[in-house]
């Protein structure tokens, strides 16, 4: 091996050792950054499709309250998760209105935004269960034994 294979091996080596250590580097200032940080903006996104049919909003509202008022605030993370995983529309009105945050005419309930916002902060402190329900078969499964 002459001279300039050696240096070039040095080389190589050094360069990737030094991505190993970037990698590194990056990944623990993105997990302290990010956990540190309580006070964030953030937009998020969700579209629900709603019908603005006011006048049975109030009763539908005294319904799904009641339904969902016996569920712990975790269930209701659960199951919010699990429908959301299975990518089907019906089931995740179905989910909704079950926990409270969606009438029988399908308009959302003023609650339901910050419950969307607090979700994001229980998936980061829940990822075994997200990780659970990381299919549609896993999520269906978890929604159909959990949603009556």
């Amino acid at each position: 091996m002459n001279r300039n294979q050696k240096i070039a091996l040095g080389c190589g080596g050094a360069g990737c050792l030094g991505l190993i250590v970037l990698a590194i580097a990056g990944g623990l200032f993105w997990y302290f950054a990010s956990s540190s940080t309580t006070n964030r903006n953030r937009n998020y996104n969700f579209n629900v499709n709603t019908n603005t049919n006011r006048s049975n909003s109030n009763s539908n509202l005294n319904s799904n309250s009641n339904a969902s008022s016996s569920m712990s605030s975790d269930d209701k993370h659960r199951l919010f998760q699990a429908a959301g995983m299975t990518k089907d529309s019906a089931l995740i009105q179905r989910v909704l209105k079950k926990i409270g945050f969606m009438t029988d005419s399908g308009a959302t309930t003023s609650n339901y935004e910050e419950f969307v916002k607090e979700h994001f902060t229980w998936a980061l402190k829940n990822t075994q269960f997200v990780m659970s329900v990381n299919t549609e078969d896993k999520a269906r499964a978890y929604v159909n034994e959990h949603l009556d």
